[in-house]
């Protein structure tokens, strides 16, 4: 399986260029559904505030860098791994999130608040692990990826888009509404088409490698959900908070991961391939999940 290694996932500029300008569209339609008061409400309640950032950005990546020691995946499938725990949780959360009767208010906040904290810590979390494992190390000392570039990427995609939505709600909130409903959607759609079309121009490689992503991929999301639901556990949460926090370590923005890919590594084949790979099965065990907790209630 060593070529995997070798294996590059073909997307051309203007593609890389309208998945730039989805992820973004998508992070401004989210961000014209914040307020400060979402902001607020974590504050007055820093013991979910601490649970969700500890199980988001401080144990998940750790959970992954040690899920790696015991398996020994190939170094660019640990390198995607590494990514994928890196991003923050994606914004279908909030949807499954409130499938699950969960705490809506609290998924948007956690939402909000990982954005704006991303900016910093999924560059400094994939920089940390991928130079700590020694095999993705390489692979990063060969790719010389920058972090202030990696940096400087994720701000365009999340925090300017973060800053424009949310100042856009706050000074034209009737406006800002009527376009979240239909920037939401609209752009969801669009992304999902230009991750197919890449699927579609690559099916050879997608098709002749998936298979060794997929046990990886789906304990790694499992472990990932477990991780969330014990932490907020541990901090005596309610049950509606458990699903929140379970939730929101569960599902990862892979979008932004799979850009960073492309943008930073070309493409590399088993980074790609986990995480278009995990981008698909969040979506199916977020929805298995959220359906099984709907039911309930205590």
């Amino acid at each position: 399986m060593e070529e995997l290694d070798a294996v590059v996932i073909n997307f051309d500029a203007n593609g890389l260029w309208i998945l730039n300008i989805a992820l973004a569209i998508v992070m401004f339609g989210v961000a014209l559904g914040i307020t400060l008061t979402d902001f607020k409400l974590l504050l007055k309640e820093p013991k979910l505030l601490i649970a969700g950032v500890l199980s988001q950005f401080i144990l998940l990546p750790l959970v992954t860098f040690l899920f790696v020691l015991v398996i020994k995946p190939e170094p660019s499938i640990a390198l995607g791994m590494f990514m994928v725990a890196a991003c923050p949780g994606g914004n279908i959360s909030n949807f499954m999130t409130h499938l699950a009767n969960g705490n809506t208010a609290l998924s948007i906040s956690l939402t909000a608040f990982a954005t704006v904290l991303a900016v910093v810590l999924t560059p400094l979390n994939f920089e940390l692990y991928g130079n700590l494992y020694r095999p993705t190390a390489s692979l990063l000392q060969a790719v010389n990826i920058s972090f202030l570039e990696l940096l400087k990427l994720v701000t365009l995609i999340l925090g300017i888009p973060l800053v424009l939505g949310m100042l856009l709600r706050y000074r034209y909130e009737t406006l800002a509404i009527k376009l979240s409903k239909i920037l939401k959607p609209l752009s969801i759609i669009v992304f999902i088409a230009i991750v197919c079309i890449a699927f579609y121009i690559n099916i050879d490689v997608f098709t002749g490698y998936v298979k060794y992503v997929v046990g990886i991929g789906i304990f790694h999301n499992v472990l990932a959900l477990l991780l969330g639901f014990v932490v907020a556990r541990l901090f005596g949460l309610s049950l509606k908070n458990q699903k929140t926090i379970m939730i929101e370590t569960g599902i990862q923005n892979s979008g932004l991961g799979l850009l960073l890919i492309f943008t930073f590594f070309d493409g590399l084949g088993g980074m790609a391939i986990i995480a278009a790979f995990w981008g698909i099965w969040h979506i199916i065990s977020g929805l298995v999940l959220s359906l099984y907790w709907s039911r309930k209630t205590n």
